[in-house]
C-alpha cells in the first residue's frame, strides 16, 4: 500500500470517528433542525440581514441611531429565546470548535513532525479577547 493510501485510509477514519461522535452527531441533529424551522430560519436571516445593514452604515461614518440599535437588539433576543435558533448557533459553536482542534492538532503534527505534546497544544490556544481566533 502506498503511504498516499494509507494517509487516505486513516484520514477516513479519523472522519468516520469524528462522525461517530455523539456531541457532534447532536449538533449536526441541530443544525438540521433549524433548516427544517422556517420561523428561525426567518429569524435569523432578518438578524443578519439588519447587522449587516447596520455594519456597513458604520463603516460608511454613519450614526446609528438608538431606535436601529434597540430594534437590532430586540431581534437578537427575539432569535436567543427561540430554542431551534439557539440550539443551531451553538451547534454551530461547538462544530467550529472542532474544525479549529483537528485543524491545530494536524498543523501542529505537520510543524514539528511529531505528535505533539498536550502542553504543546495549549500553548497559543488564546490570543487574547478580541482577537477572532475563537
Amino acid at each position: 500500500m502506498q503511504a498516499e493510501d494509507i494517509v487516505t485510509q486513516k484520514t477516513q477514519e479519523l472522519c468516520q470517528a469524528i462522525l461517530d461522535q455523539p456531541n457532534l452527531r447532536s449538533a449536526r441533529q441541530r443544525i438540521s433542525a433549524f433548516i427544517a424551522d422556517d420561523r428561525a430560519r426567518g429569524q435569523y436571516e432578518a438578524l443578519m440581514t439588519r447587522g449587516q445593514a447596520l455594519q456597513q452604515k458604520q463603516q460608511q461614518s454613519q450614526p446609528l441611531t438608538g431606535e436601529e440599535i434597540s430594534d437590532f437588539e430586540k431581534q437578537r433576543e427575539a432569535l436567543s429565546s427561540n430554542p431551534v435558533a439557539r440550539g443551531f448557533l451553538e451547534a454551530q459553536e461547538e462544530l467550529h470548535h472542532a474544525q479549529e482542534s483537528i485543524h491545530s492538532y494536524v498543523s501542529k503534527t505537520i510543524e514539528l513532525g511529531r505528535l505533539p505534546t498536550a502542553e504543546e497544544m495549549s500553548e497559543g490556544e488564546s490570543c487574547g479577547h478580541g482577537c477572532g481566533c475563537h
